[in-house]
């Protein structure tokens, strides 16, 4: 659904470039690997968003300062710029949908997707201790 919002509404890049975006705003400098963790995909994959993002010059590479070896994932003031604006279109999408609803229609909205966000993390530490695989 955000991609096809996203296409829709003429945004340049694409919805695992804004995911990546806001994951190096929330989180700051990460490994490919970590990277790929938290989007849930493989290194090869992140490795051809980083590549594009790289090649707008919203993020750079650089060498771990904990381990030569291994590299980080870090914004430029240009991808700090960009992250920020997938959260103002995020912001103002979500103004425009509830600018219409009661107070009460929000708060229950709000308490509502509380309550989703907290199950859903629950959900999650249950499915990894389990290695993510279906319930037997």
């Amino acid at each position: 659904m955000q991609g096809q919002i996203l296409a829709k509404s003429g945004e340049s890049l694409d919805q695992p470039s804004h995911q990546t975006l806001r994951l190096l705003l929330a989180w700051g400098s990460l490994r490919p690997t970590a990277l790929a963790d938290e989007l849930g995909v493989g290194a090869s994959y992140v490795s051809k968003i980083v590549g594009r993002l790289e090649a707008d010059g919203l993020v750079q590479r650089s060498t771990d300062p904990d381990d030569r070896r291994a590299t980080l994932i870090t914004l430029t003031p240009a991808g700090v710029k960009a992250a920020r604006g997938v959260y103002a279109l995020g912001d103002r999408m979500i103004g425009e949908v509830l600018e219409d609803w009661s107070a009460s229609d929000i708060d229950r909205y709000t308490a509502l997707t509380e309550r989703f966000v907290d199950d859903a993390i629950r959900s999650i530490a249950r499915m990894r201790k389990q290695g993510l695989r279906p319930p037997q």
